[in-house]
C-alpha cells in the first residue's frame, strides 16, 4: 500500500519536471528578449527601423508622394523651405520625395538579397557540416573559391554581366554574400551533431531532415538571425555604390546611390539637397540597424547571459 501511494507522486514530480522543461526550448529567445526591452540602445534603434520600414512602405504603396518622377523646369532647383526640405533637383523633382522612395528601394534590396543569402548559406552549410566527407569538401571547395575573389571586383562585375535593374542586384548580392554564414553555420553542425541528443535521435531512428530541421537547426539560428542583420547592411550599402558607379538599379528607380551620383554636377551650384539627403537617410538606416544587431548579438551570447 505504502508503494501503491508514492507511485502518484512520483509520477506527479516526473509530469511537473517535464512540463517546466518544454519552456525551456525558447529559453534562449525569451532571455535575449527579456535583455533587449532593458536595453534603451536597442529599443530606440528598433523604434527608428521601424519608421523606415513604413515610410518604405507608404513610398511602396503610394501613399507618400505618389508623383516622385514628376517635375517641372519652372521648379529647378527650388531653395530649401517647408514645401520641399531639401530643395528640388535638376528636373524640378521633390528631393525628398526621391529619399522617401529610395528607402523602399534600400530595404527591397536588403531584405530580398539577405534572404536569398540565408537560404543558401544556411542549407549549404548544414549539409557540410551534418554529413561530412565528400558532401563537406564539395562545400568548402566552393565557398573558398567564391572566398578567394575580392569582394569589390565581384559584385560589380556580376551586375555588368546581368545588367542593371533591381532583381539583378537581388541576385547578384544574394549568390555571393552567403559565404560567411555557411561557414559557421558548418562548424556549429560539426558540434552539434556529434552530442547527446542527437545521439538519441539516432537511437529513436529519426531521419536525416528531421535531425537537421527540428534538433539541430534550432540550437544555430541565432547565428542566422546575427548574420541576416550584418547582410542587411552590406547589402543596403552595396546597392548605393554599385548605383552610383552606374551598375546597379536602373536610373527610373529611385536610390540613395543613385542621387548621390546626381549630386556629383550639382555641388559647384551649390547645390547640397540631393547629398543631404540621400546620407541623412542612409546614415540613420544603418546606424540603427548595426546597433539593434549589436544588441541581438550580445542578448543571444550564452557567456553574456548572467551580466
Amino acid at each position: 500500500m505504502a508503494a501503491q501511494a508514492t507511485q502518484p507522486q512520483t509520477f506527479a514530480a516526473s509530469g511537473a519536471v517535464e512540463n517546466k522543461s518544454k519552456p525551456m526550448r525558447n529559453s534562449l529567445w525569451w532571455d535575449a528578449y527579456r535583455r533587449l526591452k532593458k536595453n534603451k540602445v536597442a529599443v530606440v534603434s528598433f523604434f527608428v527601423i521601424c519608421v523606415y520600414v513604413l515610410i518604405a512602405l507608404g513610398a511602396a504603396t503610394g501613399l507618400l508622394y505618389p508623383n516622385v518622377a514628376l517635375g517641372t523646369p519652372a521648379d529647378q532647383y527650388l531653395p530649401y523651405s517647408w514645401s520641399h526640405p531639401f530643395g528640388t533637383d535638376v528636373l524640378g523633382r521633390d528631393v525628398l520625395a526621391r529619399a522617401v522612395h529610395g528607402t523602399a528601394t534600400a530595404l527591397s534590396v536588403g531584405l530580398v538579397a539577405s534572404g536569398i543569402s540565408l537560404v543558401i548559406g544556411l542549407t549549404l552549410g548544414a549539409i557540410a557540416g551534418f554529413y561530412g566527407g565528400k558532401v563537406d569538401s564539395a562545400v568548402v571547395w566552393l565557398y573558398t573559391t567564391i572566398d578567394s575573389i575580392p569582394y569589390i571586383l565581384l559584385i560589380p562585375s556580376l551586375t555588368f554581366v546581368l545588367g542593371r535593374g533591381l532583381i539583378n542586384v537581388y541576385i547578384a548580392l544574394g549568390v555571393t554574400s552567403w559565404v560567411t554564414l555557411a561557414r559557421l553555420i558548418r562548424g556549429e553542425f560539426l558540434k552539434h551533431k556529434d552530442r547527446d541528443y542527437v545521439a538519441a535521435a539516432n537511437v529513436m531512428g529519426a531521419s536525416d531532415a528531421r535531425k537537421i530541421f527540428r534538433h539541430i537547426m534550432p540550437n544555430v539560428t541565432h547565428i542566422a538571425f546575427v548574420q541576416f542583420g550584418l547582410g542587411f547592411v552590406s547589402a543596403i550599402k552595396l546597392e548605393v555604390i554599385l548605383s552610383y558607379l552606374g551598375v546597379g538599379v536602373d536610373v527610373s528607380t529611385p536610390s540613395w546611390g543613385i542621387m548621390i551620383d546626381d549630386a556629383k554636377l550639382e555641388l559647384a551650384r551649390p547645390f547640397w539637397g540631393n547629398l543631404m539627403a540621400a546620407t541623412i537617410f542612409m546614415f540613420g538606416l544603418i546606424l540603427s540597424f548595426n546597433l539593434f544587431n549589436d544588441a541581438l548579438r550580445e542578448s543571444l551570447d550564452p557567456k553574456l547571459k548572467n551580466k
